[in-house]
C-alpha cells in the first residue's frame, strides 16, 4: 500500500457529472479509486473523462482514506477558477496528449 502522486498539471474527471457540477456550481469535488496525493491550494487544468481541458481548477482539499468497503479512495474537493477559452482548450488538450495521455486520434 502506498501514495500515487498525480501529475502536478492534470485533473482528469471520470464523471461527467462531477465535470457538470464544477462547472455549474464553481464548487465540486470527484472521488479517485486508490490513495492519492493532490497538492492543496494548487491550481491545476481540469479534463473531461475524453481528455478536453476545460477548466483551471484549484483543488482545496484532498482526503484519502479506506472506506468501510475496504477500498482505498481519495476524494477531492475543488473550485473553479475559470473556464478555458477555446483557443486556450486546444492547445492545453493538444499538450495533454503528448505529455500524459499518449498519441491523439485524428
Amino acid at each position: 500500500m502506498g501514495f500515487q502522486t498525480e501529475f502536478n498539471s492534470v485533473c482528469k474527471f471520470k464523471s461527467e457529472q462531477e465535470l457538470y457540477e464544477l462547472l455549474e456550481y464553481g464548487r465540486g469535488k470527484m472521488k479517485k479509486s486508490g490513495l492519492r496525493i493532490f497538492p492543496t491550494g494548487q491550481k491545476v487544468i481540469a479534463y473531461t473523462p475524453d481528455n478536453t481541458a476545460v477548466a483551471i481548477v484549484r483543488i482545496v482539499a484532498s482526503i484519502a482514506e479506506i472506506n468501510f468497503q475496504g477500498e482505498e479512495v481519495t476524494e477531492v474537493e475543488m473550485e473553479l477558477v475559470r473556464k478555458l477559452t477555446n483557443e486556450e482548450s486546444r492547445i492545453q488538450t493538444a499538450l495533454a496528449y503528448e505529455m500524459f495521455f499518449g498519441e491523439q486520434v485524428q
